[in-house]
């Protein structure tokens, strides 16, 4: 249990002073009610430092994409590029890398 240092102190004779009513009372005031926090819209809010979106939606990235190879194939499942000596199975014409397997 929490204790608080600023409340003032009280003796043992005190403590035994005090009335049926009172601790019950003093036991709801210092009982708080659980939040529910929404994570989703938590999330939302936070802002991360250099992300502005609409800034970088004019700017162009500096990454030159290659096209598929002749070695390479894309996973059916992760639809990620893969060499071809990633290729677990091919199953109905569907090729599937090892990591999906």
């Amino acid at each position: 249990m929490a204790t608080d240092y600023d409340a003032p102190r009280r003796d043992d004779a005190d403590l035994g002073e005090d009335s049926l009513e009172e601790l019950k009372a003093r036991r709801v005031d210092t009982q708080s009610s659980s939040v529910d926090i929404d994570e989703a819209e938590a999330a939302e809010t936070f802002e991360l430092p250099g992300a502005d979106l609409a800034e970088m939606a004019d700017e162009e990235m500096p990454v030159r994409v290659l096209p598929m190879q002749g070695d390479e194939f894309r996973c059916s499942r992760c639809f990620l590029v893969h060499h071809r000596s990633q290729l677990a199975r091919e199953q109905g014409g569907e090729l599937i890398c090892r990591e999906c397997a």
